[in-house]
């Protein structure tokens, strides 16, 4: 019998094997930020006649202001980390056990402060906490005297940056909470466990691989944080990013800079490789991993997770007594309060563009069109805007392309390099940004890319390129290649198959992922403020300059316009990746 033809088939041999499609991806980030980071870890040994030294570590670990700031970065990415899980379970839980249509809509609610640049989150809160603030006139109205003065200290900076992350970590533990079957807690209580040992031991245990890799994605975010402390803090809350600003673009101390940035990155590292040792990086993309505790860690688990189920049943006994058997409702309220607050920073700044005020405050005291137009009659606001919508769209062009083309040779690979591919589109995630940002500036300082649009969209590109490649590659791998398959034997050719089938299906991911790598680089910052050279001036770092120097209601102006952007971005992403 006459075997069908197969003509999409992939060959046994390696020179068929669709990974070969990541070679561009994975050549372009070697480029732009594998090789510029190991130039940056190299600096850090070498003194400025070239010879080999440990001076730079030396002056590091010696001088108290450099440990005292690593051990305060440390300490305040652990405090991020620990809010957005112990804020963010509870409300990836509430929306695990809603209805599908109704999820879907708070999904998005989350999901737009998520791409709202952590700049403009942050300008926000310093008005609405400032001593004459929405809190502070509230607090007033209740009988309270005196200002409040919630600002410029550690509880400001660990508020603002969980609430940044905070929608990344829901969103990270989600999909793994989705997929927990919940006949095996119903199981349970049939066998006479109680709701708190039901949840603890059953329950929650087959969440962790969620929990721990939003815990990872927040740890590392925060570690790479400058704008929140800068911004909302004091001196006390300085963190390395701050430091490497300094060393960089005031100083110019390259080997002191290349030694923070190395501890950064080991401590990345050493976080990696311990999550990938328990749970498998791939949990990361959403992923089904198994955790692999040792005997001792297993042990000293069960014991906490027995107490945290004891704690649980007492509590539950105290709400029965309470509020009786339907307490449903405290959980979506605690789920409706935190997504509330996390629109917060959205719904506060129209307001504020059209006052008539003459400085930032809310609520205004009038309405005036004053501030929009000077926002669009001027040629610095609008040109740093005109200039991001540029780079934006190279930048999402190029993401799309590089990760795009990787994502469909990762999901068809049968090779074991395809586990290597994935790992290395993931590092522009897992490599704290501010690193990248310092690692690119001396790059293109000795190429002549700095000050240069092209630059900034080299750098926003390789930062991009992560979110791109998951939002694709999830797309493939939810594919049904039989499709593929049944073309190929009505005679299709591979190429035929690919434009007339395959991306026609996944078409939807494909512009929402260049959508989302648009939104990217319209609001990023740090490579901005590197790579831009202070010359090339995008919308964000023209922000920033004015928050700096002069806040005045125009940066409101500016916001809504931002705002709009995303807002129009993220429906047109979300409802093209729906269909």
């Amino acid at each position: 019998m006459t075997a069908i033809p197969e003509p999409i088939a992939l060959s046994a041999s390696r020179s068929k094997d669709p990974i070969w499609l990541a070679g561009p991806g994975l050549l372009y980030l070697a480029l732009f930020l594998i090789l510029p980071a190991a130039a940056l870890m190299w600096l850090s040994f070498n003194d400025n006649a070239g010879h080999l030294t440990l001076d730079g570590y030396r002056q590091m670990f010696t001088a108290g202001i450099y440990v005292k700031v690593l051990i305060n970065t440390f300490r305040i990415a652990a405090e991020t980390t620990a809010a957005c899980l112990v804020f963010g379970y509870p409300v990836a839980f509430w929306l695990a056990h809603m209805p599908e249509r109704r999820r879907r809509w708070i999904i998005l609610l989350v999901l737009l402060p998520f791409w709202m640049s952590a700049l403009l989150k942050n300008f926000a809160w310093m008005v609405l906490l400032s001593r004459r603030g929405v809190v502070s006139q509230l607090a007033s109205l209740i009988g309270y005297k005196g200002p409040i003065d919630l600002l410029y200290g550690h509880g400001a900076v660990i508020f603002a940056m969980a609430h940044t992350m905070l929608p990344l970590a829901i969103m990270t533990m989600l999909p793994t909470l989705l997929n927990i079957d919940g006949r095996l807690s119903r199981a349970a209580h049939t066998l006479g466990a109680t709701s708190g040992q039901a949840f603890w031991r059953i329950y929650f245990p087959q969440s962790m691989p969620g929990v721990a890799a939003a815990g990872l994605l927040v740890f590392i975010g925060a570690l790479g944080f400058f704008i929140t402390p800068a911004l909302l803090g004091s001196p006390r809350e300085t963190v390395i990013g701050q430091l490497l600003i300094t060393q960089v673009q005031q100083l110019l101390n390259w080997q002191l800079a290349g030694c923070i940035a190395v501890m950064l990155l080991t401590v990345t590292l050493v976080v990696c490789l311990v999550y990938d040792r328990l749970f498998g990086i791939s949990a990361i993309s959403g992923e089904r991993a198994e955790p692999k505790p040792r005997a001792v860690a297993r042990r000293i688990g069960y014991g906490v997770l027995a107490v945290l189920a004891a704690v649980t049943d007492l509590i539950d006994r105290v709400l029965t007594a309470c509020f009786g058997g339907r307490r449903g409702w405290l959980l979506s309220i605690f789920g409706s309060l935190v997504v509330i607050t996390l629109l917060l920073p959205v719904l506060f700044f129209p307001p504020m563009a059209f006052s008539s005020a003459t400085f930032l405050q809310f609520p205004p005291p009038g309405f005036s069109l004053r501030w929009m137009q000077t926002y669009f009659t001027s040629d610095i606001w609008t040109g740093a805007t005109i200039r991001s919508f540029a780079i934006a769209l190279v930048t999402a062009a190029l993401a799309t392309t590089f990760a795009g083309v990787a994502a469909f040779g990762v999901a068809r690979t049968k090779s074991r390099m395809g586990s290597g591919a994935f790992l290395i589109f993931l590092l522009p995630m897992i490599i704290p940004n501010i690193v990248t940002a310092v690692a690119l500036f001396y790059l293109f300082a000795h190429v002549g890319l700095i000050a240069t649009d092209i630059g900034i969209a080299l750098g926003h590109t390789v930062t991009a390129m992560p979110v791109v490649f998951i939002i694709i590659l999830t797309a493939f791998k939810n594919y049904d290649w039989r499709l593929d398959q049944a073309a190929g034997t009505l005679g299709a050719s591979r190429r035929q198959t690919v434009q007339k089938v395959t991306v026609p299906m996944v078409i939807g991911s494909i512009v929402a992922a260049f959508l989302f790598a648009f939104l990217h680089s319209f609001e990023e910052l740090t490579i901005s403020l590197f790579v831009g050279g202070g010359v090339k001036q995008t919308l964000p770092k023209q922000m920033w300059d004015d928050i700096l120097l002069q806040v005045t209601p125009t940066l409101a102006a500016a916001s809504v316009v931002v705002l709009s952007v995303v807002v129009v971005v993220f429906l047109i992403a979300e409802s093209t990746r729906r269909r």
